[in-house]
């Protein structure tokens, strides 16, 4: 393992890191205890390398619609910002969209093959955005570090550790789902087709925890925000939706409301007490842990429609809804199904908002991990279609580009905001990383003449002339 977390040299800030703003440790809670077990942070060093320094070119901003080249534009970006004429952000997200247009498999970048079956799921824990977890369908679980230690151009991200199938506590089945805890590296959560939910010590690579249930667990997931619970929400073979506590490290209670297993769970980055479930019911369940009732609502595709076929009616798609995922804001809600389609949902209304993502290819018999953007303008989508990714505008369902490059079916993709880069992970075996393209150096020998009109703010436009000219 790295050296510990008062490493000097894990204080060291760089560039892209500052670019991304407040880091999340910052602000950290401290774990929970489990089992007797107070969890430690995963030790760390060392910072991600500066992105390319060649000359930068931008790519438009989905607010505004407009372009800028080169050194000039970039002081007016500055000169704006300083002045309070331009939103603060805008620079950032101009930055973060040119980034995630450019996204393309990365000649040199690789990660390391650990896995001897397909990879089922992905997580980067939020606090440092450097150790990626990995769960495969060999029941082994992978802990990978994303930093370039070797600080060549060309590198592997290598495996630190993981928990093998020598490992006396190793899944029996496919692990379906892997997440760190929210707030530090120092512990992380998996389930599994085993029918248990594992809590484990990240240093000493131990359960803390085992939860046990009747049936298969396809999926569980922490709340990103809450700091007045630490209830782990669990979907299983089961109708009902299972709520352990870190804390008492027991079922708290039930959900109960769907017909069938539930498929997919997501707690909204918004309300810590909101959880939001889909199941094979066709149904998509938004929950208030609190109320004694516990449903909010139940999503409708068509709206409440009277008119529709009552066989549709609270149905929010017309298969098995077996993917969530709410936008970074909270404010809106992803669900895909096996009908071939993705909706986005207003979370506070239950809204259809009736994008049309066009067919969205969903062939999964159990969930489906996707992912969105953050700090983008506009926000886009990374949905596993096929052997590909297919990326879309969250809010127009404009299809952007396909990502190419595994040789099976994706089944899983997580998205590191810090650096806009992209990890998936397929039914080959592989974990492969999605990286923004290196900005081209503008040539030397190109005239001014040639190069985009500049539009600079109003505000700094040169606007002098000589009283020569105008005689």
């Amino acid at each position: 393992m790295p050296a510990g977390r008062g490493d000097p040299a894990a204080k060291v800030a760089t560039t892209a890191a500052a670019a991304a703003g407040p880091r999340p440790a910052d602000h950290a809670q401290p774990a929970p205890t489990v089992a007797g077990m107070a969890a430690t942070p995963l030790a760390v060093g060392g910072g991600r390398p500066a992105p390319s320094q060649s000359r930068p070119r931008l790519a438009q901003d989905g607010e505004e619609g407009w372009e800028r080249l080169g050194g000039v534009a970039m002081l007016g970006f500055i000169s704006a910002r300083q002045a309070g004429l331009d939103d603060p952000g805008r620079l950032r997200r101009a930055e973060a969209t040119r980034r995630v247009l450019s996204l393309e498999l990365n000649k040199d970048r690789d990660v390391e093959r650990m896995h001897r079956s397909g990879v089922n799921t992905l997580d980067i824990e939020p606090v440092e955005g450097r150790y990626m977890l990995s769960g495969g369908s060999d029941g082994v679980i992978v802990l990978y570090d994303l930093e370039n230690l070797s600080r060549k151009p060309s590198y592997t991200c290598k495996a630190l550790c993981s928990v093998g199938r020598s490992h006396p506590d190793v899944h029996r089945f496919s692990v379906e789902t892997v997440q760190w805890y929210p707030h530090d590296t120092g512990m992380f959560t998996s389930s599994s087709f085993d029918k248990t939910l594992k809590i484990w010590d990240t240093n000493t690579l131990q359960p803390a925890d085992v939860f046990h249930f009747e049936g298969t667990v396809y999926s569980h997931h922490m709340s990103p925000v809450a700091t007045k619970h630490c209830l782990i929400a669990v979907g299983t073979k089961s109708p009902k939706v299972q709520l352990c506590d870190l804390k008492s490290g027991s079922c708290s209670h039930i959900l109960q409301g769907h017909r069938q297993e539930v498929l997919a769970v997501s707690w909204s980055p918004r309300h810590e007490y909101v959880l939001a479930t889909a199941s094979a019911d066709n149904r998509v369940k938004l929950w208030d842990v609190r109320r004694a009732s516990g449903c909010l609502r139940t999503l409708d595709q068509h709206n409440e429609e009277k008119s529709k076929a009552s066989s549709e009616a609270g149905t929010a798609h017309n298969g098995r809804v077996n993917g969530l995922c709410y936008t970074n804001d909270g404010l809106h809600l992803l669900t895909i199904g096996t009908d071939d389609r993705m909706r986005l949902w207003n979370s506070s209304t239950g809204e259809n908002t009736l994008v049309n993502y066009g067919k969205v290819c969903n062939e999964s018999r159990k969930g489906l991990k996707f992912t969105v953007s953050c700090g983008c303008s506009p926000e886009f989508a990374f949905v596993p279609y096929g052997s590909t990714i297919a990326v879309y505008t969250v809010f127009t369902g404009e299809l952007i580009t396909m990502l190419r490059g595994h040789y099976s079916t994706v089944d899983c993709c997580v998205f590191q905001p810090n650096f806009q880069e992209l990890y998936s992970g397929s039914k080959d075996c592989n974990i492969l990383a999605w990286i923004p393209a290196l900005r081209e150096p503008v040539p030397d020998d190109i005239s001014e003449k040639s190069l985009p009109q500049q539009h600079l703010n109003p505000a700094y436009e040169d606007a002098w002339s000589s009283s020569d000219d105008e005689g």
